[in-house]
């Protein structure tokens, strides 16, 4: 299938040159699964080998919180996929192993495998970061042209800019309310992910902050007032011990709760024009309600690393009611992000449906027309 013939989500992602690409769910059933299985189609069918892997463990048949069935991770002939040993033993393919890594995990050795056919994998990936990076060089080595990572509920680390170069996010009616309220609890989410980079003097500054770890306070003229590797968790005492000294820049390396938030919060109040750097979006855990409140009293929140979201899609089914209309969500999503790549993946497989791509990578011949979900899973857009 000819380039111009793919989807306009993967025509995007691929004209800003990704490397590493999270896809991640804003709950669960907002159709994350469904998105990974999108990109991993449309790369299958233009013959561009991916490597995927989770920093969780997903491709389970039925959702463990909802009881709901969820659709399976697809994969297509010479995908590559980093999982645990364990998980090899319920494929539904057969798979050639690449490499090993050495990375432990509760289900086994994390090994690349290669995809012989088309069908359902499970896949459980390594969980720290640093892991993960590993993990992404061993699918580069082994031949993948990008890399997807696809992440757990409640674990946003993996569309940290220190491991992926951009994001989708996946959103939708699970989340509850009408498609108003979706699309505010969004925009929310993208507000914090969206934190904008710092500029280059200021990142010189934090940098040894982010290399080393810790926290760091600088006066306006640069002086520094402390530089220590201290955790987040402690790191709200120690602001407020300088609370009535000259504070222009703090950087914060570590994750940033209601705890710390509330000390910055009162340095800003303190502080005229106070800035605070941050690793990147994911590490912030408070709401947009209370970045806006902070901008009013004259500070700002800054990223070391700024996330790029490549796109949003869109899940219109929720298995607890409250469904939406497909068409009338994806319009109103356009509408409310006009900035954003904004798709409904099942809605453009549907009417733009693609044809058997060529086998991939000299392997087998691919009898599926394009990953839909059969039998008792038919019409599943959760995950």
């Amino acid at each position: 299938m000819a380039e111009q013939h793919t989807s306009a989500l993967w025509r995007s992602i691929q004209s800003q040159g990704f490397e590493t690409l999270a896809v991640m769910g804003m709950s669960k059933n907002t159709g994350k699964t469904v998105a990974l299985n999108h990109l991993l189609a449309q790369a299958a069918a233009v013959q561009r080998t991916l490597g995927v892997t989770s920093i969780g463990r997903d491709g389970e048949a039925q959702d463990q919180v909802f009881q709901v069935p969820k659709p399976p991770v697809l994969v297509w002939p010479g995908s590559l996929v980093a999982t645990a040993r364990a998980t090899l033993q319920r494929a539904k393919i057969g798979v050639k192993l690449l490499a090993t890594t050495d990375i432990a995990s509760p289900m086994g050795e994390i090994v690349v495998v290669q995809a012989l056919a088309y069908g359902e994998m499970e896949i459980a990936g390594a969980s720290r970061g640093s892991d993960q990076i590993r993990v992404i060089r061993q699918l580069q080595q082994c031949g993948a042209a990008m890399v997807l990572l696809d992440g757990a509920l409640g674990r946003s680390q993996h569309a940290s800019p220190a491991i992926a170069d951009g994001v989708v996010l996946a959103t939708g009616a699970a989340l509850g309310g009408a498609v108003s309220d979706v699309l505010r609890k969004t925009r929310d989410r993208l507000a914090i992910l969206g934190i904008a980079q710092a500029d280059e003097a200021t990142r010189r500054r934090c940098e040894s902050v982010f290399v080393h770890g810790g926290v760091g306070l600088w006066k306006h003229r640069g002086e520094t007032l402390f530089q220590g590797q201290i955790a987040s968790l402690n790191a709200g005492d120690l602001l407020l011990r300088f609370i009535d000294s000259e504070v222009a820049l703090i950087a914060l390396s570590g994750a940033v709760g209601r705890r710390l938030w509330l000390a910055l919060s009162a340095l800003a109040t303190r502080q005229p024009g106070l800035k605070v750097v941050v690793a990147d979006g994911t590490r912030v855990f408070v709401e947009a309600a209370e970045l806006q409140a902070f901008a009013r009293l004259g500070a700002s929140v800054q990223a070391w690393r700024g996330i790029r979201v490549a796109g949003i899609t869109l899940n219109p089914f929720s298995p607890m009611g409250g469904s939406f209309d497909a068409e009338e969500f994806l319009t109103a999503a356009r509408v409310a992000f006009p900035d954003y790549e904004v798709s409904d993946v099942l809605l453009q497989e549907r009417a733009h449906p693609h044809p058997n791509p060529l086998p991939h990578a000299g392997e087998g011949v691919l009898l599926a027309p394009s990953p839909r979900y059969s039998g008792a899973r038919a019409g599943v857009r959760g995950g």
